[in-house]
Order: C-alpha cells, then structure tokens, then sequence
C-alpha cells in the first residue's frame, strides 16, 4: 500500500497566529490614521534611500513575527508616501476609504477568484450589482447595461475601445485580424488622456490613425472639427469606428459637449465612448450632475472608483450599454473549465466578459465603501471637493502674488506664482514657466503640500486636484502659503538680470 507524505504546515498559520499579525497590522494602521494629518505627504528621499531600506534580502528561515511587523512598521513610517493625507492634491488619486480598506482585507483572505462563479459566488454577484448600480442609477443608462470593475482607467478604457472595434470595423477581427479589413480611426481630442492611444496601439490601430481633434478655449473637444476631420478620413479610405468623449479631462477638469458628440456617432454610425475616469462619479452630486448631460447616450463609459470615490487602489470599471457584446468581444471557452449549468446553478463567469481569468475581488472595497456612506454623503463629499478648489480659485485671484491659469473645472484649479515685482520683458513668460516647474518639484520634496503641474499653452502651471475626503479650506490655505514661501526663495535665485 502506498504510503502517504506527511503534512507540510509551515504555510498554514492557525488562526489565533493569523488574528495576532493582523492585530499588529491594524495597529499600524490605526496609528498611521492618528499621525497622518501631521506627517509629511513624502520625505526627501532618493531611490537609492528606499532601495536600501525597504529591499532586504529574502531569507531561507522565517523572520519572527515581531521583526516583520517591525519591518512593517519601518515601511509605512519611514518610507511611504501618503496618498491619504489631506495636502496631497496631486494627479487623480483618491484618498482611500476607511471601511474600503477593511473590505479589502476581507477579500484578500477570502482569496475568491472572481472568473469564474463557482468559485466566488458572492464576488461575482456583488460585482453584477455594482456595475448596474453604476450604469443604470448614477449614469442613467438602460437596462441590459453592465460591466466589470477592473485595475483601472487604462484597461476599462482598453476593455471598452476594445468591444467598440469588434462591434464596428465591419467584419469579424477576432477571428481575420486587424489587417482583414480597412484602417480604422479612433477619435479622441488633444486633452483625451493618453490611455486611449495606449488602447488603439494595443488593438492594432497605430498610433498615426488616432486623430486628435483640437478644443476650444474651454479645452472642449470641437465637434466641427471632429465631424470635418471624419469626412476627411472616409475620403481617403480609413474607416471611422469610435469618438472618445472626455467628462473631466486630467489638466483642468473641463467636459466635452457629450449630447453633441452623441449627435455625430449616431450620424455617422460611430461607437461613442466617454472617458470619464476621473469625472464620472460628479454624478452623485446633483449640482455638478448638469455638466454631463449627454453621457447617458454613451456606448461605453469609463471610470475610476479610486479617484473620486476614494475607494482604495486599485479599482475602475467599464460599462457597456449593451453589457453581452463584452461576452462577444473576450469569450473564450477553454476544455478544462467545463461545466453542468442545471447541475451547478451558477451565475456569470465574469473571465469570459474581459481579458482577465484570473480576477480579484476587487469589487467589495467599493461595494462596502457605497454602503457604508451612502449616495447622499458621497454626493455631498464630492460637491465639496468642487467648492474647495472653487475656493483656491478665488484665494489666487486676490492674491498678488498668484495668477488664476483659467476656470476652475470640477476639482481642479490650475495657477501659477508672479512674483509680484517681476517686471514684463521679453523672456517674462519663458522664466515664470521655469521658475513654476522648480517650484512645484520644490514643493513635492518639502512635503508640507504635494501638487503637480499642467502645460496650457506654453504656459507651465501648477495644478490643484481636490479628490480627497480629508481635505479642508485651511489645506487650500496652505498650499499658497507654501507656494509663496518656497516661491520667493526660488525666484531669489533663478530671476535673471534682465528682469530684476
């Protein structure tokens, strides 16, 4: 008779160890949210600084419980950066909610693989629910409309330009391949984020045949030149397939004219994709929901939850009007995942609706994080957000030492520091560009305010994205006293004779 293998346990810690780590990890964490509005947003550390802390060799016996919880503690006080902390208004990335955070935990032990439902009944289920919550109650699309949550803007929006191809090339790409057919052209503007060309280069488009339409003055898509530029192509042999509109485009939160790019595709018989990665959520809030208006006559729309509904990174989710066609665009049925459907009763599996087989749960933390606020708080959250950087906006324009670089949009309020003695000169535009680009780096490294920047023109500017919960007036207060103050210094050192 066969002997069997003894147990091999080293892996499989009891419960009463596996509740005493987690303790210690909460502790940190508890800590971590105590501290925060005190810490640095970053430190002045190198690369190399991190490296040498944090990449330590793996060892052949386990570290003690004590010294990886010690080791824990030294990463996340030492050598984090705090996404969370009330004075990091850089980018789009949202602050990361409370109970969003203790759900993840939850579906990291659960450890369900979200491809198939056989294996996360209640994964799967959740995760139906919340993207026809998203598609039908916050984005006012139809029913039959649904979707997946995945790891962000760039693959819902790949995922999406993706189901737009197959539906309206004109012949079977799956199955021909691209080069089957004529070229297709996608459509997007200048401000359009640059995941979008990132798609239409892994579907086989190229780059050359993504057109980027010009904006007006408001950095809204012009949808003269958009329907110009389609006649253009269609006589010289590319065939049109999709318009990517933008509701919150990343420099300055400014909304394509959605309804009158809706009006082109459906002339034209164009898939009409938004991107709303960043913008989407604004939906929640009943005083930015009119600046929308059209998006419900998407196709396809994209968004974010871990920007502006703060769940934890990372989550976003593609919605399709006509949620089958992901089916038709991704299903693939390999031999060794067959199943009685009247014997197993099972639902979806989502790993035939997208790229991924293999899928986290991804969907709880902001599942959990919507029951535990409810609409109406996040409407209010988000609505305030909008009146913080409308409150920036207002500070700069009667400050003399700072200059409004153009309407505030949603969130997001673009400025720039004068120096209010800098005389006008030829190279005047040409140094505030410099002289803004140092400060901004200065005031990441400082760490007291963490912002970024945009190009407007020629005008390089610093940029305030307000998608954080913590956030108050007195964070808007200081990131001008900040700027102000590492501003005049810098300005000390850079100006250049000519203008002194």
């Amino acid at each position: 008779m066969s002997q069997a293998p003894e147990p091999v346990r080293d892996l499989d810690w009891a419960p009463e160890r596996a509740r005493a780590f987690a303790d210690g990890a909460a502790d940190l964490w508890e800590e971590l949210l105590r501290r925060l509005p005190e810490l640095p947003v970053r430190r002045r550390w190198s690369a190399e600084d991190v490296r040498n802390a944090v990449a330590i060799p793996v060892p052949d016996e386990p570290m003690a419980d004590e010294a990886l919880l010690a080791y824990l503690r030294d990463v996340v006080f030492e050598w984090s950066a705090y996404l969370g902390h009330p004075r990091f208004l850089a980018y789009i990335s949202g602050a990361g909610t409370v109970p969003g955070a203790a759900a993840d935990l939850l579906a990291a032990g659960l450890n369900m693989n979200a491809g198939g439902w056989q294996l996360a009944p209640s994964a799967i289920e959740i995760e139906v629910a919340l993207t026809r919550f998203f598609a039908n109650e916050m984005f006012g699309l139809p029913e039959g409309a649904g979707g997946l949550i995945v790891s962000g803007g760039a693959m819902a929006n790949f995922v999406a330009l993706k189901a737009a191809r197959d539906r309206r090339a004109g012949w079977d790409v799956r199955n021909e391949g691209i080069l089957a057919g004529p070229q297709l052209g996608l459509y997007l503007s200048t401000e359009t984020h640059v995941v979008s060309d990132r798609a239409a280069d892994m579907l086989g488009i190229g780059w050359a045949n993504v057109r980027h339409v010009s904006v007006d003055d408001g950095s809204r898509m012009r949808v003269d030149e958009l329907r110009a530029q389609i006649a253009r192509d269609r006589e010289t042999g590319i065939r049109p397939f999709a318009v990517v509109g933008t509701a919150g485009t990343v420099s300055t939160g400014a909304i394509d004219a959605l309804g009158d790019i809706a009006d082109v595709c459906a002339d034209e018989g164009l898939w009409f994709h938004v991107d709303a990665a960043y913008g989407g959520p604004a939906m929640l809030a009943e005083d930015l929901r009119p600046l929308f208006a059209g998006i419900e006559r998407a196709d396809s729309i994209a968004f974010d939850p871990h920007k502006w509904l703060y769940t934890p990174h990372s989550g976003g989710c593609v919605l399709l009007r006509d949620f089958s066609l992901l089916q038709g665009s991704f299903d693939a049925q390999p031999s060794y995942i067959h199943q009685d459907r009247e014997v197993t009763h099972a639902g979806l599996d989502l790993g035939r609706y997208g790229p991924q087989f293999s899928r986290s749960f991804w969907a709880l933390k902001v599942w959990v994080s919507l029951l535990a606020h409810g609409r109406s708080a996040y409407g209010r959250r988000i609505s305030h957000d909008a009146e913080l950087a409308r409150y920036l906006g207002a500070r700069v324009e009667e400050h003399p030492a700072f200059e409004l670089a153009g309407p505030v949009g949603l969130s997001i309020c673009c400025f720039r520091f004068v120096p209010p003695d800098l005389p006008e000169g030829s190279g005047r535009e040409a140094y505030l560009s410099v002289l803004n680009e140092r400060l901004m780096a200065e005031m990441q490294v400082d760490g007291r305010v963490f912002l970024s920047n945009a190009v407007l023109g020629d005008r390089f500017v610093l940029r305030v994205c307000v998608v954080n919960f913590r956030t108050e007036a007195q964070d808007m207060d200081a990131v001008l006293e900040v700027a102000e103050e590492l501003g005049s210094k810098i300005d000390g050192e850079l100006r250049p004779e000519d203008l002194r």
